[in-house]
């Protein structure tokens, strides 16, 4: 049996699946939404704040509001463009993809209890935490499991 640090940092990073397909193919569509939404925030012209958060853009500082989205915007495509990067290249990798997709998920969780802010309905983004988080849990736990069990593909 490999040790999980083997399966999750491998020595060789390389385009091969290691274990079942499926937390490959999960975490494509995944990387294909991550683009689009970070896309949506960084070129949308209130980033997303107004029209899908529902955020009251009427108050004193609202440049900042939308200006703090589309930097979110931004820091989301570049991880995004690592998501497709191991998607189309570095296969190996996805195991700890899905582990830092998971983390990232849980900051984000901890930073909103920490700076809660008030909107006018549930954004997205909050729904999509809530899937996202156990989604992440189970293809972390599968891509491991299945990388002990099954040899990798040549």
């Amino acid at each position: 049996m490999k040790p999980i640090f083997e399966i999750l940092l491998p020595a060789k990073i390389d385009n091969v699946i290691r274990g079942t397909k499926l937390p490959f193919y999960v975490f494509a569509l995944y990387a294909i939404i991550s683009t689009v939404r970070s896309c949506i925030h960084l070129l949308s012209p209130d980033g997303g704040a107004g029209t899908i958060a529902g955020m009251d853009l009427s108050v004193a500082g609202a440049d900042g509001i939308i200006f703090a989205f589309a930097l979110w915007g931004s820091s989301q495509l570049l991880f995004a463009i690592i998501q497709l990067l191991v998607v189309i290249r570095y296969r190996s990798l996805v195991p700890f993809m899905w582990l830092m997709l998971m983390l990232e998920v849980l900051l984000r969780e901890l930073v909103g209890k920490m700076k809660p802010v008030t909107f006018a309905h549930t954004p997205p983004g909050a729904i999509g935490n809530q899937l996202i988080l156990p989604l992440a849990v189970v293809m972390l736990v599968w891509s491991l499991w299945s990388g002990y069990k099954i040899k990798p593909e040549q």
